[in-house]
């Protein structure tokens, strides 16, 4: 089965519900194994509350074991750079709306390198990004 990651939306709305231990291993029976973006790490522990602080550090040392953390490389954010140009330009985004969707292209271009499936609830940002670059994506509901 393909690789995964989830995008922080997914991650964010399992820790607000409290059931976040089932996705939060990255480890699901009989299916496809889950990666963690370094991105979506950086933004998890940018917006934890103190108690979720700690669930998002055990959620990185999980994945450290695993040696399953996507790190984007140089080329990564040359494209996303090139992406997001491009993106500017079809749809208009000033700087901010590009500045905005910085990490949302870093997870794409890095998982789409990797061949790793990204599992968002953003499909506007991931499907837009899917127009100038390609990656696998699929929208699922928190």
């Amino acid at each position: 089965m393909t690789p995964a990651l989830f995008d922080s939306s997914l991650y964010i709305a399992a820790l607000r519900r409290g059931d976040a231990l089932r996705l939060l291993t990255g480890r699901r029976p009989r299916e496809a194994p889950i990666w963690l973006s370094a991105v979506v790490l950086e933004e998890l522990y940018a917006g934890a509350s103190a108690l979720a602080f700690d669930r998002v550090k055990e959620l990185e040392r999980e994945f450290k074991e695993e040696d399953r953390i996507l790190v984007p490389n140089a080329d990564d954010w040359a494209q996303a750079g090139r992406v997001l140009a491009r993106l500017a330009a079809s749809y208009g985004y000033e700087e901010i709306g590009r500045g905005r969707l910085t990490n949302d292209a870093l997870i794409a271009i890095s998982a789409g390198r990797r061949g790793v499936v990204v599992i968002t609830t953003n499909a506007r940002d991931f499907g837009r990004l899917a127009e100038f670059h390609p990656f696998t994506w699929r929208l699922e509901t928190p």
